[in-house]
C-alpha cells in the first residue's frame, strides 16, 4: 500500500512551488515600486475606470471599494468592477494599470469574448472539481480502487482547462489595458512601461497557477501508475 505521506512524487511539486515564490516576488517588487510612482496627469484609479468604461458604452457597471489587497477584479454577473484598498482612489502608476486591467474584463464580457464566456461557464464544474478531486483521488489510493483513482484525476483535469483557459483572458486583458492607457493619454508614453511591468508581473502568477496544476496532474498519474493493491 502507498501512502501519502511516503509520497516520493511531491517533489514534481517543488519547481512549481519555487516558481510560484519568484512570481509572487515579482508582483509584489512591481506592485511596490510603481506604486511609489504618481502619474503625471494625477487622475486616480477610479476614474480611469470611470473614463475607460463610459467610453465603451459601459455605463451601466459600478465602480466599487473593495477590502483586501490586489483583490481587485471585475464582476460579470453583477457588472461592478471592484478595486482594492491598495488601488481605489490611488494616482500611482501601478494602481491605474490594475485597474485598466479590471476594465479590461468588463469589455471582453460586453464584446463577449470567447475564453472568458468559456472560463465564466466551467466555473461551477470547476469549483466541484477543485474540492473533490483530491478526496476521491487519495481515497482511491488508500482503498487500491481505481474507479475512484480515475474519478480524482477526471475532475482535476478540469481545473487544469480552467488554468489554461485563464492565460489568454488574463494577457488579453492587460494587452486591452496597455493600448488603452496609451491611446487616451491617462498615463503618459513613459509611464506605460511601468504599467506593463506591473501586470506582466501579475500575468506570472497566472503561468505559476498552470505550471503547479500540470505538475499536480503529472504526480496524480505517477501516483496511480504506482499503486500496489
Amino acid at each position: 500500500m502507498l501512502f501519502p505521506y511516503l509520497d516520493p512524487t511531491i517533489v514534481l511539486l517543488i519547481p512549481a512551488m519555487l516558481f510560484s515564490l519568484w512570481a509572487q516576488f515579482k508582483v509584489k517588487g512591481a506592485f511596490s515600486k510603481y506604486s511609489e510612482v504618481r502619474s503625471v496627469s494625477g487622475v486616480t484609479a477610479d476614474h480611469v475606470s470611470r473614463v475607460l468604461l463610459d467610453k465603451f458604452g459601459l455605463g451601466n457597471v459600478r465602480v466599487e471599494r473593495i477590502q483586501g489587497h490586489l483583490t481587485d477584479h471585475y464582476d460579470p454577473r453583477s457588472k461592478v468592477l471592484r478595486l482594492s484598498d491598495a488601488v481605489s482612489g490611488n494616482s500611482s502608476i501601478a494602481a491605474i494599470g490594475v485597474a485598466a486591467h479590471e476594465v479590461g474584463h468588463a469589455i471582453q464580457d460586453k464584446e463577449g469574448y470567447a475564453f472568458l464566456r468559456l472560463r465564466n461557464s466551467i466555473v461551477p464544474a470547476v469549483n466541484i472539481g477543485s474540492t473533490m478531486s483530491m478526496p476521491l483521488f487519495f481515497i482511491g489510493l488508500i482503498m487500491g480502487y481505481t474507479p475512484l483513482l480515475n474519478a480524482g484525476i477526471l475532475l482535476f483535469c478540469g481545473v487544469l482547462v480552467f488554468h489554461l483557459v485563464t492565460l489568454p483572458v488574463e494577457f488579453d486583458a492587460s494587452a486591452r489595458a496597455l493600448r488603452l492607457l496609451s491611446e487616451t493619454g491617462l498615463l503618459a508614453r513613459n509611464e506605460v512601461g511601468g504599467a506593463k511591468a506591473v501586470l506582466d508581473a501579475a500575468a506570472l502568477t497566472y503561468v505559476a497557477a498552470l505550471v503547479m496544476t500540470v505538475l499536480q496532474l503529472v504526480r496524480l498519474l505517477a501516483l496511480r501508475g504506482m499503486r500496489r493493491d
